[in-house]
């Protein structure tokens, strides 16, 4: 029987996502989420039905958790439209994303996972393609330069600079971090 309690299984997912980000997959027990929870052992047993849902439900609530608030959006969309603008609003996304780090290693771990589990691949294929296609969607509406492709290649180039960030934090400065977004939206997105 899986139990209903939404906090306790929110307490659970974000202790797996801990769990992932420091033992990796193979790590991810049910006994070692329990143990990182501080619940007692087999709780996390009676919440999901196996690893695979629980490795489902930990991809789903690092995407739950870098999704920015309301009051960012607002920002955002009160801000201009132009090249420097949408520079800046890459920054506080890189920035955004590596301040929660563990949720992003844990990812990480996650796609490493899913080239050997099919269902977690459906599911993390599923997830990364409606996370690509709404930030197309959102750029479109916002009016910022720049096309879908431009969305696509400033997705991938960011990511791996955020993976840059959190696995070998000293190859760059902050400093560099910052003029390699700029230059990669200057670079990839088209002046109007």
């Amino acid at each position: 029987m899986v139990r209903r309690n939404d906090q306790r299984r929110a307490a659970l997912v974000d202790a797996a996502i801990e769990v992932l980000a420091r033992e990796g997959a193979r790590g991810m027990t049910f006994r070692a989420v329990d143990a990182e929870a501080a619940v007692p052992v087999g709780t996390a047993s009676n919440y999901f039905a196996s690893r695979d849902d629980l490795f489902t439900q930990a991809g789903a609530r690092v995407y739950e958790r870098l999704q920015p608030d309301e009051a960012t959006i607002a920002r955002q969309r009160a801000a201009g439209r132009d090249r420097e603008t949408y520079a800046q609003l890459m920054r506080e996304l890189v920035g955004r994303i590596a301040s929660f780090r563990t949720g992003y290693l844990a990812l990480l771990e996650l796609r490493l996972e899913a080239t050997r589990r099919p269902e977690l691949r459906k599911v993390l294929t599923e997830r990364v393609r409606a996370d690509v296609d709404a930030n197309i969607a959102y750029h479109e509406a916002s009016g910022l330069p720049g096309d879908a492709v431009a969305v696509k290649l400033l997705m991938l180039t960011l990511n791996w600079l955020i993976v840059e960030q959190l696995t070998l934090p000293d190859v760059f400065t902050e400093a560099e971090r910052e003029q390699l977004v700029a230059a990669a939206v200057e670079r990839i997105v088209a002046a109007e």
